[in-house]
Order: C-alpha cells, then structure tokens, then sequence
C-alpha cells in the first residue's frame, strides 16, 4: 500500500491503544518505529525514540482513552521528543479527541478546552491532525495546521446494510446529530426521528421531545459517542413511550464507557451495541451484544495518502 518512498515513513503508537497501531501498521506493511514509554518514580512520562527519524515523515498513533490526561500528556512529550529527533513532518493520529464536548462557552467563565488542545499539540510540534468524528465539526477551526477529519460512517453504513432491517428510522440523540443521522438514514433507506433533550448537568440528560414517527419501527440510535450512557438510555425510555418495537441498536463511534455505563447498556437490553475501536474496550467492559467494528483500513488509508501527497477526499467515496 505505501509507495516506493516507504522508508522516508516511520509510525509510532503511543501507549493508550497499541493494539489499534498494530492493525495500523500491518494494513500498511510498514513496522512499527522503535519507542520506550517509562514513568519516573514520582509519576513524570518518560519517551525515547529509539531509531534514527531523521528527515521522515513520521506519524504517531495516540488515542484519548480510559486515563486521558496521562494519554495526552504522553502525546506530547512523544510530539516534542520527534520535533528534536529532526522530522521531516509529524502527523498526530488521533482516533479519538479528547476534550473534544468543551468546545464552546455556554455558561459564563467556562474553559473552551478542545480549543486549548488544539494549541498544545500544535505548540508541541505537530504539522497535521487526523482523527475521527469530532464531537463538533468546528473543532477543525481551532487548528492552524491540516486537520483530516475521518468519518466512521462507511463503517457502521457497511454493517447495517448487510442485516436489511425492516421498518428502519434512525434516531439523533440530539439536534447536534441530525445532520449526520439523516445522512446514514439516506445511506440505509430508512426513515429519522430526533430526540430534543437537555442537560441540567454535566452526564446527565432529560429527553423532551421525540420529532418524528418510530412506532411500531426498528430503531437505531446513532450518536458519536457513548460516555455514561445516560443519554442513550434515555433517550430509549422516550422511544418505548411512543410505541418503537423491540428491536433496537444503538451504535457510536467511541465507546467512552465510564461510570455506570455497562450496567446500563445492560439493563436497557439493546439488540445490538456497535461501536468502533477508536477506543480501547478493556474485557471487563465487553458484554453479550457489544460489537467493534475496526477504523484500523480508514486510518491506514489516510496515513497512506497523506504520505504519497494523494487526495484524501476519496476515502469518503
């Protein structure tokens, strides 16, 4: 997959998601660069680049997952310590953005913090930013370097098509998702409610409203991410109340999965629970019905492109 110019790439994992590089890496046929992740006895992130990156164009594999101050701090310290190892360009993979929800102010004196992300991995060194499926479209406009924003769409549009399900509506959990629900409703040939809700508190959602017609139909419930699943569920209750049949899915793109949200995937009984792999999914938080749908292809892709200068824009067709 990687042209003739394949020994002036190296790709790193960091230490949240090694499994995901791995995949990365194998996709591309290309062998994961040398890296040593260590902690200092007091807690300080330790990282050595191992090999010589002199005048490559590096990629580095870092997600923000179940401990996702230590994994962004890592990432740049991993970003700093390239920049001085001499890179040609360092492009940060970032499946999964973190602090991605604070992107606005909506009370007074709050912190705008995927904004403040933006700054310190551009100020660590990073030339470009690929990730997937932010939490608002408009996080790409907090960057002053190229960002490639992958959508998982094609992901779950593939899975659902093979199960042809009858009576199909799919539900936004929000206003903020419709846009993207309608476009995989189109995709599927399905029909789409959405859901108004508010949220009087930090992981926690009151569901209003449901617009649109899902009695007697199957439900998929599409949404970027499932945190505590507080909203899901909810937003489930609401969907029971106006007559939805028994067959419900619910799919997001990062398993997030704090706090009681197993125990309530659990309780609220869906068909099917389908997810990326953006994040990792310790054993203890898989349960009967969880499926992971790998983004390993679509990252491996992007990486491939940008590194032969060829359009990224062909990986959505």
């Amino acid at each position: 997959m990687i042209s003739s110019t394949g020994r002036k790439l190296k790709i790193f994992t960091g230490s949240s998601h090694p499994k995901l590089g791995e995949e990365i890496s194998q996709y591309l046929g290309v062998a994961l660069g040398e890296i040593k992740h260590s902690h200092f006895s007091c807690g300080e992130i330790f990282v050595m680049i191992n090999e010589s990156i002199r005048g490559m164009n590096v990629f580095i594999i870092q997600t923000a997952g179940a401990k996702v101050n230590e994994d962004l701090m890592e990432l740049f310290i991993t970003i700093d310590a390239i920049k001085r190892a001499s890179a040609k360009s360092i492009s940060v993979v970032i499946p999964h953005y973190g602090y991605a929800r604070q992107d606005k102010k909506a009370l007074p004196r709050e912190p705008i913090s995927a904004k403040l992300m933006a700054n310190l991995l551009t100020t660590a060194g990073a030339t470009r930013i690929i990730t997937m499926d932010l939490h608002a479209d408009q996080i790409q406009g907090y960057f002053d370097i190229p960002v490639d924003h992958l959508s998982s769409m094609p992901l779950f549009e593939r899975y659902f098509e093979h199960k042809k399900l009858k009576n199909l509506v799919v539900v936004a959990p929000d206003t903020g998702r419709a846009k993207n629900c309608k476009k995989l409703a189109d995709r599927l040939g399905a029909e789409i409610a959405i859901l108004h809700k508010t949220r009087p508190e930090h992981n926690k959602a009151e569901i209003m409203h449901v617009v649109g017609d899902v009695k007697g139909k199957t439900i998929l419930l599409f949404d970027d991410m499932i945190d505590t699943a507080g909203s899901v569920t909810q937003g489930l209750k609401a969907l029971q109340k106006h007559g939805c049949n028994d067959e419900m899915y619910l799919a997001a793109t990062h398993a997030v999965f704090s706090g009681p949200a197993i125990e309530r995937l659990q309780e609220a009984k869906f068909k099917e629970v389908v997810v990326t792999n953006t994040i990792p999914i310790p054993p203890e938080k898989k349960f009967e019905g969880l499926k992971v749908l790998s983004t390993a292809p679509l990252f491996a892709e992007a990486i491939s492109r940008n590194h032969n200068n060829l359009s990224i824009s062909e990986i959505f067709k």
